[in-house]
């Protein structure tokens, strides 16, 4: 554990950036010149496909792959991101695992407001098990609001009569829009990256006007979680989501499903995406791609 990476990553984080909240357009610019400061690594190849009624990415390693596939959805509020932005994850997934990965490119907000994220992933598992793939060689892996769609998605794939993937990995993932975690307030002074007008201001586009007291909006508070494959959360200390991550975990708990919570102390949201640059984003990798091979197949 490295206080300098840790000290050089919080600086990157709180640089400064314009007054207020800017246009849809100023946020998605300003989240890929971050996200293309990642390193992504080479030992992969990437073609553009579909999956669903979507695009996707395929990132495959570069020798021969192992069976099995990780469906990823991308971080980014549901207003920003983009494969592409997550693309140090997902291949970092890949390169530690042997598995391919299907990268989705599913609709943001506010065009496509809820719950059209979660219809594009369902469709997305659909067209996986459609094409043969047993849905025990699936999981479904993401990042912020991508690690809410694994919860979700696998909540709407429940309700659809589907069957359940076979584990679940989700990177500080956002699972209650509620925002009543006591972390909100107890982290605010700590987390480099969030404020609470933020959050908010990303999750109003996502809402539309909705209730967000519902299981696919706050599945953290919400969601009967019966029959949920086994799952990994992972978060740091300094992010104001954190306790969306330990109640669904205890939820998870309480339903009788395998999980595990994974928190690493003074780091911010994502901090996976730091591999290279920070040891624990690597340490963080390592145990989320050991946990993939002894679920998938």
């Amino acid at each position: 554990m490295s206080k300098e990476q840790r000290a050089k990553i919080d600086a990157l984080l709180r640089q400064p950036r314009p007054a207020g909240i800017g246009s849809v357009a100023e946020i998605r610019a300003g989240f890929r010149a971050l996200m293309a400061q990642m390193d992504v690594p080479t030992e992969i190849r990437t073609r553009a496909t579909t999956l669903g009624d979507r695009p996707a990415v395929l990132v495959e390693p570069e020798n021969a792959a192992r069976a099995g596939t990780i469906l990823y959805f991308h971080g980014g509020g549901f207003v920003f991101g983009s494969p592409e932005t997550a693309m140090s994850l997902t291949a970092n997934l890949v390169t530690r695992t042997g598995f391919r990965a299907y990268s989705l490119d599913y609709r943001l907000a506010p065009e496509h407001p809820f719950p059209a994220a979660i219809d594009d992933a369902l469709s997305a598992y659909r067209a996986l098990l459609d094409s043969g793939e047993h849905p025990s060689t699936i999981a479904f892996a993401g990042d912020s609001a991508g690690g809410g769609l694994t919860v979700t998605t696998c909540l709407a794939a429940r309700d659809a009569g589907l069957p359940m993937p076979a584990a679940l990995v989700a990177f500080s993932p956002g699972l209650d829009m509620t925002r009543t975690g006591e972390s909100m307030d107890t982290k605010a002074a700590t987390d480099p990256l969030f404020t609470r007008e933020s959050l908010e201001h990303n999750g109003a586009m996502y809402l539309a006007g909705q209730d967000p007291h519902q299981p696919l909006l706050s599945p953290a508070t919400l969601a009967d979680l019966s029959g949920f494959p086994p799952m990994l959360l992972q978060a740091g200390t300094n992010e104001m989501i954190l306790d969306d991550s330990t109640r669904l975990a205890a939820r998870a708990r309480a339903a009788g499903v395998d999980v595990i919570l994974d928190i690493t102390a003074d780091l911010p949201h994502v901090f996976q995406s730091f591999t290279g640059m920070l040891d624990e984003a690597d340490e963080a990798l390592d145990r989320a791609a050991h946990f993939l091979g002894q679920r998938i197949g």
